[in-house]
């Protein structure tokens, strides 16, 4: 089927009976072609006890002339299958990141997300702007620092060379999905926090110099 560019929809009774010699028997029920090459084969809640037996999902291992090529990289492709009846109809159909890649298929109904984090949840949480701030140990430094659409705590931090730096931030927003981001582009440092999470990142400060620290998700029209 990978050579074949196919999913091929089989009756497993009318199989068994090919299998002990039945010449009448038709265990092929169906053909739906793919682009390309299915490698990975997904079925709805078929990871679960609760396998349906109504979707597939034929996530595709070379997309060949599907799309433009951006470089050696080439986007792949995921197909979405309806196989509840005996003709299988093709009912979705896009492009995915190329290897590695994985799907699954459950029922809206029992995926239950928060949407907003729990700031009690992190215990080195900076809870008020109060608290914003450098604190220094010797060569270890603590930056703290608290994200808030449009800004951030503090305008500006100064350390030493040398000095290993600990930044925690929190994002004291309560809305859903405004997340803010940290960037140090000249440290490769980048990283995110949801609403109400808090991540720290470690670094030592080897480097003089003025660097610009920004929010690398839009959070607001002024961030």
């Amino acid at each position: 089927l990978f050579v074949d560019s196919q999913i091929v929809k089989w009756n497993v009774e009318a199989a068994i009976k090919s299998y002990k010699g039945d010449k009448a028997a038709k265990p092929v029920v169906d053909r739906l072609d793919v682009h390309y090459q299915p490698g990975h084969g997904f079925t709805s809640m078929g990871e679960t006890k609760e396998s349906d037996g109504r979707y597939f999902i034929s996530d595709n291992k070379f997309s060949k002339d599907r799309f433009l090529p951006v470089g050696p990289l080439h986007a792949e492709t995921a197909q979405l299958i309806d196989i509840s009846g005996d003709k299988m109809k093709l009912v979705a159909d896009h492009s995915v990141y190329s290897e590695p890649h994985d799907s699954i298929i459950v029922r809206r109904d029992i995926i239950k997300t928060r949407q907003v984090y729990n700031l009690d949840e992190f215990p080195n949480a900076v809870m008020d702007p109060k608290d914003s701030g450098v604190f220094r140990n010797g060569k270890k430094v603590t930056v703290k620092l608290i994200s808030q659409a449009p800004a951030f705590s503090m305008r500006e931090f100064k350390v030493k060379k040398g000095d290993e730096i600990t930044l925690i931030l929190t994002n004291h927003d309560k809305v859903e999905d405004l997340t803010h981001g940290f960037g140090i582009p000249k440290y490769d440092i980048q990283f995110i926090v949801n609403p109400q999470e808090t991540k720290p990142v470690t670094f030592v400060a080897d480097k003089p110099g003025v660097y610009w620290c920004y929010c690398t998700n839009f959070c607001h029209a002024l961030h």
